[in-house]
């Protein structure tokens, strides 16, 4: 799946969902089942962690750099700063059949499931 769309867009929103994450950029739209990790150059933090929520958030109007999803293996996406936002998609880190879904338009209808 192709998401470099998100390339050169800057995050606008990060919206916790019940029990989902949703990343929202100019019109992509990331929504992740599984929680990713927030890697700094010096350190990362996870889901559960105290200052997860305010990594994710930090990262509002920052632009993506790089982003790649690789099935089976990871989605990574890159800010300016440096900071990174990883997914494993290996399937002994899964919880489900599916991580996340991407809409280049932002819209449900032609989200695509990862």
């Amino acid at each position: 799946m192709d998401v470099s769309a998100i390339v050169g867009e800057e995050l606008k929103a990060v919206e916790f969902v019940e029990d989902f994450l949703q990343l929202r950029f100019d019109a992509p739209l990331l929504t992740f089942y599984a929680w990713p990790h927030v890697l700094f150059p010096e350190f990362s933090v996870a889901y559960g962690e105290p200052e997860y929520r305010n990594a994710l958030c930090a990262q509002i109007d920052d632009k993506v750099v790089q982003a790649s999803l690789e099935e089976g293996d990871a989605l990574t996406i890159e800010f300016e700063n440096g900071t990174v936002f990883g997914l494993s998609l290996r399937e002994e880190d899964l919880d489900g059949p599916e991580s996340g879904s991407y809409s280049e338009t932002g819209s449900a209808a032609d989200a695509q499931e990862f």
